[in-house]
């Protein structure tokens, strides 16, 4: 590991094996972690049951979320934490400081601000943090911010006329899922309005399904498909990135809700998962309904094993999934 030494802050990089089998230097950290740090807790596949996940780099500008997801990893994440899943924001000026430092390095990278957060759930107050975050980014050319979020919370976001450097996903799922154990996030049909609108003001639009659960157990094809209808119906996603129903232990034992826990039948290196037959079922069903009715493939896996890129004849060693 290389430190490179700024007259405040260090950034660490480490020589990193890619997914494609290359191999490059990347940062792995600045400074202690606390802020910007390199997610790296999949290792590269080898056996069929592991899944796949490029290592993304986190801006961890706070952590938490104000909804109520039942089968939120969170609730494993910060399980021994006094504020549990409470939101807690970062001091911006430690904030600012890493991200300036970090704007000096190579290659291009996007900073992800939703994989401990909601990156909308400081949206109501009187300094949103997009309006704090994305201006940050227009003072450079290289790197970009990743937005991803439950909500429709996309005012400040409108009004800000330089965001050529923010990237911003929506987490969707079926209205009847969403309903059921998504409590607190916005209408699933309020979010796909808000992405269209942030996608008519020109900022890259990106959109997860995730997780697909098979509910209901004779309909879920259906509902799935009719989602698929109603983003399009709006607008086009610059790229979509499905996965399906998984828990760690960690989040199973959190969670107050485990009615969802019922489907998760098998194994990975990432916790247990719905059985693999049902899973195909499920991604080549969208993948496909994509491909006829909308001539639309860029499509990634999220969080999937080695075996089922494959068994779905997509090449995980090119992946473009959201977080990259």
């Amino acid at each position: 590991m290389n430190t490179e030494y700024n007259p405040r802050v260090n950034i660490f990089t480490n020589e990193y094996e890619l997914l494609d089998g290359s191999k490059q230097r990347l940062v792995q950290q600045v400074a202690d972690g606390s802020i910007i740090k390199r997610f790296e807790k999949t290792p590269l596949p080898a056996k069929p049951t592991d899944v796949i996940c490029p290592h993304f780099l986190e801006l961890k500008w706070a952590y938490g979320c104000p909804f109520n997801c039942a089968w939120c990893y969170l609730k494993g994440t910060f399980r021994f934490l006094e504020t549990k899943t409470k939101p807690v924001f970062k001091d911006r000026e430690k904030v600012k400081l890493h991200i300036e430092t970090f704007f000096a390095t190579y290659p291009k990278e996007i900073l992800n601000t939703g994989e401990i957060a909601d990156s909308l759930m400081d949206e109501n107050g009187k300094e949103p943090f997009s309006k704090f975050l994305i201006p940050l980014f227009e003072i450079q050319d290289r790197h970009k911010v990743l937005f991803l979020t439950k909500s429709d919370k996309v005012k400040h976001l409108l009004e800000i006329e330089k965001h050529d450097h923010a990237i911003i996903s929506f987490s969707l799922n079926t209205p009847e899922n969403a309903e059921r154990w998504e409590i607190g996030a916005a209408p699933v049909a309020r979010r796909i309005e808000a992405a269209k609108e942030v996608s008519d003001a020109g900022y890259e639009t990106r959109v997860r399904i995730d997780p697909m659960i098979p509910f209901p157990e004779s309909q879920w094809e259906d509902e799935y498909k009719e989602l698929v209808d109603q983003i399009f119906s709006r607008f086009t996603p610059e790229r979509i990135t499905i996965g399906s129903l998984r828990g760690l232990q960690s989040t199973i034992n959190g969670a107050t809700d485990t009615s969802w826990v019922k489907y998760l039948e098998e194994r990975s290196n990432w916790g247990k998962k719905i059985k693999n037959s049902l899973r195909y079922s499920m991604y080549y069903s969208v993948i496909n309904y994509l491909e006829e009715k909308y001539n639309y493939d860029n499509v990634a896996l999220c969080k999937e094993t080695k075996e089922m890129w494959e068994a779905l004849g997509m090449d995980y060693r090119k992946i473009k999934c959201n977080c990259v």
